[in-house]
């Protein structure tokens, strides 16, 4: 059976392939070949170690089937189900604010946190491509990660904007018993932002 691209973005290509999700990291010509294949190596054991964490605590994610640093190659599971981007709503907006709160509970931060980055698969918001994933305990990646997620919630889904960034917070509370202090770092994260402009 033939591979089909679901998805190429600048650091990888993503095929599906009889089943399962393939993610292969290209080298960069641009980037000297010694630090290409650094960088390439450790960004794919990396990303595997994440997904084997997600799995070990029960948030929905893909499921790692197999990785090689060799060939910068991740297979994956394959979540059937649309991109959260075209069916949002405040309920999933809830849903997704628990994830993201499970995520920095253990100290996980996404970086790359946009409803096209989350699969409503099995009718439960699972969360895609921790390319950028890393571990941090800092207030100011987790409220970071969140700033992220209120760009892309206004940005794409202005019209529902405010009822689902109050779920997220909603959801994110529930699941993170400290969240008051990340959120109290949000807020300065995005005055500062404010000030840029």
């Amino acid at each position: 059976m033939g591979s089909i691209v679901i998805g190429r973005g600048a650091e990888a290509i993503i095929t599906k392939v009889a089943g399962a999700v393939v993610k292969e990291r290209p080298c960069k010509g641009y980037r000297l070949s010694v630090i290409d294949e650094k960088l390439r190596k450790q960004r794919t054991r990396k990303e595997a170690n994440l997904l084997e964490k997600l799995e070990e605590l029960g948030i929905p994610a893909p499921r790692l089937l197999d990785s090689d640093d060799r060939s910068m190659r991740i297979e994956m599971s394959f979540l059937d189900g649309p991109k959260v981007r075209d069916v949002l709503d405040p309920v999933l907006a809830f849903e997704i604010g628990k994830l993201v709160g499970l995520l920095h509970k253990n100290d996980i931060v996404h970086a790359d946190l946009t409803t096209s980055n989350m699969i409503l698969c099995n009718e439960k918001v699972h969360l895609i491509d921790f390319g950028l994933s890393f571990v941090s305990v800092k207030l100011e990646d987790k409220a970071v990660d969140l700033h992220l997620l209120d760009r892309a919630l206004e940005s794409k889904h202005h019209d529902i904007y405010s009822e689902c960034l109050k779920q997220v917070i909603s959801g994110y509370k529930d699941a993170y018993p400290t969240a008051s202090v990340v959120l109290d770092r949000l807020a300065v994260v995005q005055k500062r932002g404010r000030n840029k402009k």
